[in-house]
């Protein structure tokens, strides 16, 4: 039964995805994605409720398996350097020869076997998490592309639709990715890994212009890099230590097998998730990714590509546990999260706004799993869940905003209330679960705040992650401001009609950000405390002081909920409030100044007196935040945050 679920999320939509691509009409596209997001989730759904630690994929299959893979990974890795070769992009076909080098030689020399005792799948609550973000969510956003890629074709005049290959690559990027989070032995994640870099690859360049394909070159040389980090290390691991299964690697770290031919190819298999992640100095691929349709940005930067980096991060954290690696670990994320804020917090547009604040967040991630505590695991698996879906909700949003009122540009969003009223509450509501309680992206970043103190002897890790977390607060409450400081409850909204399947997929990331948000605790008890049960041996740290005794003190989480009253007496206390006291018209809270309108618009009377419109902007301190003030030096520092990492090994 675990095989045949675990082939429903990996290869049956590989299969759907083939459909799709053959599907040349483009009549079965509705119903392919539907059918294979309808499959993925109760998949995933039946996987997670047999639960109850790790569930072992058959061997025997495995090791049937592992010759075939290997015949394509190598065939992959060809593919790659042919684009490389085809594109005249040097970089991308030297970094696709060395790994096909490295991959010959790991199969024809040194012959990785999977053991009977450590097979090629091994399903627990880690794989799980990741599993049910990338099922769910991810078909949310395939779902939603096709209302949202049929007016972007419109948009761009196209004469022969390229849909068919968009949603066969869209498909084949869900199965890899789950593939990936199940996968015990390294090579098959290899395997898996270069299939979702093709794949962002071909997504960023789908619109064919320009700057597309140049952004997705970057993107692939760049991942490309970290494939070969992630070849080395498998190079390493299977001539030392004679085995590439994650199980068999964990166990000889509880063994205490922590010298530095061990933690040498631990490290470069990290510097392979910080590039997947785009971790400074690798944040341009995924900034670059922006110019790709929104529904590519949102599987990239919420429930896909990006979370396979901390992923493995996370996967790995036993292996350098109580290491001065784990603590590098720690210190490389909380910087990102850090410069990642700050540049956030100096941009106007909005997709960028998203790609930095989810470059930060993958940072907090990484830095939780360098911290390396039972608390910080546990938040650092939270923020994955809780990032996926609010980040998801917000793409989609933009997507909808900038179809409508042709700028991503949050200063063109002031007044939108009166011209996308849902899409701008459901926007408004995005950006607050990201930061305020009782929603669970607070809560998971406090528990990481709260773990760097308890665990971290550098306070300089405290107050950066401290300093990173006062950055989001000014970002999005910025965007928020503009938001909800002009709506004007007397003014009648416009109605607003989304296509269905826009709409269904927004909507159900909204009700899923509260209703997961309120079942915290739940999903703590069922995912989250079981992974970390299996990584550590004493999880004393994750007990929280109940104030409902008899229950359990691990309950005492259930403490957010009374939150959620407190916070819908104010919002509704808000807004009666600003109803008593709203105008309509052109009188309006006095300025300073001589006050006039006309036609309608508000000002004041200026020199000469002429007329004045009077406009409102924010502050975006481009001297402090700007990119060109602080992507050199971020750089620069990465660089030597990785030469200390590689430092670590000899600790």
């Amino acid at each position: 039964m675990v095989e045949f679920l675990v082939f429903l999320c990996v290869i049956f939509p590989v299969l759907a995805g083939g459909a799709a691509f053959l599907d040349r009409s483009n009549a079965l596209k509705k119903r392919l994605v539907t059918v294979t997001g309808g499959v993925l989730t109760l998949a995933s759904i039946a996987l997670a409720l047999r639960g109850g630690g790790s569930i072992p994929f058959s061997s025997a299959l495995a090791g049937a398996m592992s010759t075939p893979i290997h015949v394509l990974d190598l065939a992959l890795l060809c593919l790659i350097a042919y684009i490389g070769w085809r594109r005249s992009h040097r970089l991308i076909l030297t970094l696709a020869a060395v790994q096909l080098a490295g991959m010959f030689v790991l199969g024809s020399y040194l012959h990785p076997e999977v053991a009977a005792e450590a097979p090629a799948f091994t399903v627990d609550s880690l794989s799980l998490t990741l599993v049910l973000v990338v099922s769910i969510i991810g078909s949310l956003i395939a779902y939603y592309a096709i209302g949202y890629m049929a007016e972007h074709e419109r948009h761009l005049h196209l004469v022969r639709t390229k849909q068919p290959r968009f949603f066969a690559i869209i498909l084949v990027f869900l199965g890899a990715m789950n593939g990936l989070a199940m996968a015990d032995n390294l090579s098959w994640i290899y395997f898996f890994w270069e299939v979702t870099t093709l794949c962002s690859y071909l997504l960023i360049a789908h619109d064919d212009t320009e700057i597309a394909n140049t952004n997705a070159e970057r993107a692939l040389w760049m991942n490309m890099a970290g494939g070969v980090a992630f070849v080395l290390a498998l190079l390493w691991l299977q001539s030392v230590q004679g085995t590439l299964s994650l199980t068999a690697l964990q166990a000889m770290a509880r063994s205490g097998a922590k010298e530095a031919a061990f933690l040498l190819p631990v490290v470069a298999l990290c510097i392979a998730g910080f590039t997947k992640s785009a971790q400074a100095p690798f944040q341009s691929w995924l900034c670059g990714a922006m110019v790709a349709p929104t529904p590519v940005s949102a599987l990239l930067h919420s429930s896909t590509m990006v979370k396979a980096g901390v992923y493995l991060v996370l996967r790995l954290a036993p292996l350098s546990l109580g290491t001065t690696v784990s603590t590098m670990i720690a210190v490389c994320g909380a910087f990102t999260f850090l410069v990642m804020a700050a540049l956030a917090a100096g941009q106007s547009n909005g997709k960028k706004i998203l790609a930095y604040s989810t470059i930060s967040n993958l940072g907090l991630i990484i830095a939780c799993a360098g911290i390396n505590t039972p608390a910080a695991i546990a938040a650092g698996m939270l923020l994955l869940v809780f990032h996926a879906i609010s980040k998801g909700l917000l793409f989609l949003c933009v997507g909808a905003i900038e179809q409508k009122i042709g700028s991503r540009d949050i200063e063109d969003m002031r007044g939108l209330f009166q011209v996308m009223p849902k899409t701008a509450l459901v926007t408004a509501f995005g950006i607050v679960s990201m930061m305020l309680p009782p929603f669970g992206m607070l809560l998971a970043k406090w528990m990481a705040l709260e773990s760097s103190v308890e665990a971290s002897a550098m306070p300089v890790l405290v107050v950066t992650l401290a300093l990173g977390s006062a950055l989001t607060v000014l970002f999005w409450g910025r965007w928020a401001g503009i938001l909800i400081g002009s709506l004007n409850p007397r003014l009648e909204l416009a109605p607003e009609t989304q296509e269905a399947t826009m709409g269904f997929a927004v909507r159900s990331l909204t009700i899923g950000a509260a209703v997961i948000s309120f079942f915290a605790p739940l999903l703590y008890l069922w995912l989250v405390e079981p992974a970390v049960q299996a990584m550590f041996a004493d999880v004393s740290s994750l007990s929280f002081n109940g104030w409902y005794g008899g229950v359990g003190n691990r309950y005492g989480i259930f403490a957010v909920y009374p939150l959620y009253l407190l916070i819908a007496l104010g919002f509704w206390y808000a807004w009666n409030e600003t109803k008593k006291h709203a105008v309509s018209g052109p009188e309006l809270p006095y300025m300073s100044g001589v006050q006039a309108a006309q036609n309608g618009t508000i000002g004041f009377i200026g020199p000469m007196k002429g007329f004045v419109e009077a406009k409102g902007g924010n502050y975006y301190l481009d001297a402090f935040f700007g990119e060109g003030r602080l992507i050199r030096p971020t750089n620069y520092i990465a660089l030597a945050l990785f030469v200390m990492l590689l430092g670590g090994v000899l600790q």
